[in-house]
């Protein structure tokens, strides 16, 4: 039986991962259903990527008895209403990160996945790529020996993008660009917490950051230091330092298809997209929809790979880190 999704918001990041999910075998992944907040939009999407069934608001979707999961793809100032909706309408989801606007809200949207009974996960896809597969599997089996030092960026010029200039839009390079420096750093130190966080950055004049530099500081004299910027361009890529060697992935880091092993280069491409894509790579979402289905399959109600605690200390990261950079959404007053 194929997986049924239904993808939740018509827009850029939605065309994407239905053109990734092309790449999967139909016999194991179907969209059969897509809502948007305007019907046109939805029946415009469906027809591009041939989905039977449209909708025109969230909550037919979420009454929909067909599909097997949701997929959330709009922007995240609204990812706790649209994903409450889901979790409580008995869906299970995969949400778009960053999950929600901070702690508070992420914590709220896993509750009400655990309450409900539901499979959850944020759509981190960095995480399932087989570049980031491989890395874990060298880390677990020591071939850097003790890790000591990771680095890692990833800088963009967004100004121009009202979605990364706009506070109440939820803009800001820690939430859009520096989740994959954070996440990535998690992964590597396996979901440890930092004994200390150092941030400094730059804001514009919306009150949102625009660059960040951040040094944390784990157990047995671990670091790492991340840089994220929506104002200019980095090298994009990240490094993990160790006794024994190094890991270096090439840009881009955030959707990588090649590993640098103390110098030796392994390529790991993605398929070709059958349609036009709105961002680079991005049928390397086919890897996060593939662990959604084992662990639907499973019956298992989060992954392992990245589970509700990888999705509350990513927030927690990003809390600490906006409150020393002085960054306050009006969804942390309430």
């Amino acid at each position: 039986m194929a997986t049924r999704w239904g993808v939740c918001s018509a827009g850029k990041i939605s065309n994407d991962f239905s053109v990734a999910l092309k790449t999967l075998p139909a016999e194991d992944h179907q969209v059969v259903a897509v809502a948007a907040r305007r019907l046109e939009d939805a029946q415009e999407f469906a027809n591009k990527h041939s989905i039977h069934q449209a909708y025109g608001s969230y909550e037919e979707l979420a009454r929909d008895p067909n599909i097997d999961v949701v997929y959330v793809g709009n922007i995240h100032p609204y990812h706790l209403k649209t994903c409450l909706l889901f979790t409580n309408a008995k869906k299970n989801v995969l949400c778009e990160k960053p999950l929600a606007m901070n702690t508070r809200e992420v914590t709220e949207i896993l509750d009400s996945a655990k309450k409900n009974n539901v499979f959850f996960m944020e759509a981190v896809w960095t995480r399932f790529f087989p570049v980031s597969v491989e890395i874990r599997r060298l880390l677990a089996q020591g071939e850097l020996g003790e890790v000591k030092m990771v680095r890692a960026e990833f800088g963009v010029p967004l100004m121009h993008v009202p979605r990364a200039m706009q506070k109440e839009l939820g803009g800001g390079a820690i939430l859009d660009l520096g989740i994959y420096c954070l996440q990535f750093t998690c992964m590597v130190y396996n979901g440890e917490k930092p004994e200390s966080i150092q941030a400094t950055g730059v804001c514009r004049e919306t009150g949102v950051d625009e660059t960040v530099v951040v040094t944390l500081k784990f157990s047995k004299n671990r670091l790492a230091v991340l840089t994220c910027s929506s104002g200019v361009q980095l090298p994009n890529d990240a490094l993990i330092a160790g006794t024994k060697g190094t890991i270096h992935v090439p840009s881009p880091m955030w959707c990588p298809t090649s590993l640098v092993v103390n110098g030796k280069e392994t390529q790991f491409p993605v398929p070709e997209p059958c349609l036009p894509l709105n961002f680079i790579k991005s049928t390397g979402m086919r890897y996060e929809a593939e662990e959604v289905r084992e662990c639907l399959l499973k019956g298992l109600k989060e992954s392992a790979v990245m589970s509700h605690a990888d999705s509350l200390l990513l927030a927690e990261l990003e809390d600490e880190i906006r409150r020393q950079v002085g960054v306050v959404y009006s969804q942390d007053c309430q």
